[in-house]
């Protein structure tokens, strides 16, 4: 049973709305609410600043407790009353299981909240926080959900104590969720309908509580598992789970499949997009708050032959090490990449495939530069990350901002720094060029397998090679390679076979000790556990650029790069292998063989 904190009443006998508390100072609410006289408040604001004269600063409702005039529930309450919100007290026993039902295990978990009411009719949800401040996990769950959420406050220990009666078992596994949907009779008559479910039924299968439910779980599981990407995959005859962890797609419990529209539609909801329109791409942003991290979700849908493919990026902030000594780079390429972002012009240009920690390498190179005294403005297509200090400009094809045209008013912004997240074409290259050569440093991405190779791509583009000279400073490529699980880490021999994949001979690696991992519950039985980069830097100096203007081929380029110290990304690899981070799979997976 969920009771009401005993809060006093007032003259006419009525309980004190919360909302006429909402924002008072704290001994206010304390005496409104009839826990304190004004008297025993202006005494002890009195005590409170002598003992903060004397450096002993404390709170007021904690100096209250230890003078034995209020008690802990009550400052509770009184924290309450200043958020506008209602305190409770819980019986765990007593909570209905359409409240406990419409709260998932993995969102009582990790919001640490207890439900308290469920209204199916309004869908409205109430739910018990253990802090009144945590306001955002009230936004969270109106957005996952789907409900109308009332936050109340209970004692941390009474929530506690409901989790653990209600959630202990960790909650619905994903394939106890997929059986539940499989035998729903509501979401059952979708099947065989294929498009021609009407908007409004759509709408509300949509809103269905189980289909909120799984979404829920599918997103705090790839969260949990740290997944890069969530796809939703429509077949003729399924629809697909898949998640990207560590680089590397791994197929999930699959949906049944007459549930593809309303979980897209659901997605849809979520993203503030058209459901009703399901010819056309479309593209979304979802944004959330989970265990105090900001999370932020792009969302892709894309029309297919058998559907809609959804695919949602996860880009969560806490994960992302944005500062250039975390990214990967050995004591040696730190000082040279330092060295390179220090130069007052010129273009920095940093190449990989799409996934390959470009985007992070650039803006851990912002960020060691974001001072005060440099303006930084970058273009981005979309904004994946908000770094205060930074002005940063998403590009909108629709409204025709592309690339180009943004960079052409960044010049007349007065900047000292410009990112520009990718070259495209030719105009946004001789736009960036001209930007260096007017006195501005700027970073860029390329498209190319390693450093040598995008001298080429460039000229591809219809650049000039003495622009190229004139301006570039240096390539950098980069790879992820998956790190080895530490908690199965083990030693093992390599074979003749993977030897010669690194052209390695038994004699070059005597002395070395090689590690794989074995497989277990930390890594989902991969072996692998997080990823690290792995760097090419060529520095274009006087040999290199006459080079490029004679039009050089690019293994000429790079045969001459490595002769100037250029460690080559096999190489770079060849260096996690030996240091025990990676394994010799992984680096011939990610590198190509040097010529």
């Amino acid at each position: 049973m969920v009771k009401a904190s005993s809060s006093p009443q007032s003259s006419s006998d009525q309980p004190i709305d919360p909302s006429e508390l909402k924002g008072r100072r704290f001994g206010r609410v304390l005496v409104k609410l009839g826990k304190i006289t004004k008297e025993q408040r202006d005494e002890a604001l009195k005590l409170q600043r002598a003992r903060k004269e004397k450096g002993q600063a404390i709170l007021l409702g904690e100096l209250l407790v230890e003078l034995g005039t209020i008690e802990k529930d009550d400052i509770l309450e009184a924290l309450a009353g200043q958020a506008g919100l209602r305190m409770v007290h819980l019986d765990a026993d007593e909570i209905p299981q359409a409240a406990i039902d419409a709260v998932p295990a993995e969102t009582a978990n990790t919001y640490q909240i207890a439900p308290v009411d469920f209204q199916e009719e309004g869908r409205r949800l109430t739910v018990a926080l253990k802090s009144p401040d945590n306001f955002r996990a009230v936004d969270d769950l109106r957005l996952l959900m789907g409900f109308k959420v009332v936050a109340v406050v209970a004692p941390a220990e009474e929530i506690d104590a409901a989790i653990q009666k209600h959630y202990s078992g960790g909650g619905s596994s994903m394939a106890n969720m997929m059986a539940e949907l499989m035998e729903d009779e509501g979401l059952a008559s979708l099947k065989g309908r294929g498009d021609s479910i009407d908007l409004e039924e759509l709408a509300g299968a949509a809103e269905d509580n189980k289909v909120v439910r799984l979404l829920n779980l599918v997103l705090l599981q790839a969260i949990k598992d740290k997944a890069s990407d969530i796809h939703f995959e429509p077949f003729e005859d399924e629809f697909k789970m898949r998640y990207r962890i560590d680089g590397i797609l791994y197929e999930m419990i699959p949906p049944p499949k007459h549930l593809a529209l309303p979980i897209v539609s659901r997605v849809k909801v979520m993203a503030n997009l058209d459901i009703a329109e399901r010819r056309l791409p479309q593209d979304g942003r979802i944004e959330l708050v989970v265990n105090n991290n900001p999370i932020d979700l792009r969302i892709a849908v894309l029309p297919t032959m058998f559907g809609e493919s959804v695919v949602m990026r996860v880009l969560d902030r806490s994960n992302v090490q944005l500062s250039l000594d975390r990214i990967g780079l050995r004591d040696d390429e730190l000082e040279e990449v330092r060295d390179l972002i220090g130069k007052p012009n010129g273009i920095v240009i940093v190449t990989g495939p799409t996934g390959s920690g470009k985007t992070t390498t650039l803006y851990a190179a912002l960020n060691e530069l974001n001072e005060p005294k440099t303006k930084i403005l970058t273009a981005e297509d979309p904004v994946e990350y908000d770094i205060d200090g930074l002005i940063q400009c998403q590009i909108n094809t629709d409204q025709d901002l592309t690339f180009a045209r943004l960079l052409r008013s960044f010049l007349r912004q007065d900047p000292d720094i410009i990112l520009i997240v990718e070259i495209r074409d030719l105009e946004t290259a001789q736009i960036a060029v001209q930007a260096s050569l007017t006195g501005h440093l700027v970073f860029s991405t390329l498209h190319t397998n390693d450093a040598p190779s995008s001298i080429l791509r460039l000229v591809d583009l219809g650049m000039e090679t003495f622009l190229l000279t004139a301006t570039i400073e240096a390539i950098v490529a980069q790879r992820l390679v998956r790190r080895i699980c530490v908690k199965c880490k083990e030693e093992y021999k390599p074979t003749e076979e993977q030897l010669m994949e690194l052209q390695l001979r038994s004699a070059d690696i005597e002395g070395r000790t090689f590690f794989r991992g074995r497989g277990c519950e930390a890594c989902n039985h991969s072996g692998y556990r997080g990823r690290r980069a792995i760097f090419e830097i060529m520095k274009l100096d006087d040999t290199i650029r006459e080079l490029i203007m004679a039009e050089a081929s690019t293994n000429v380029l790079r045969e001459e790069a490595k002769k100037r110290g250029m460690r080559t990304l096999r190489e770079s690899g060849l260096l996690t292998i030996f240091e025990g981070q990676s394994t010799i799979d992984e680096v011939v997976r990610e590198t190509i063989m040097d010529e």
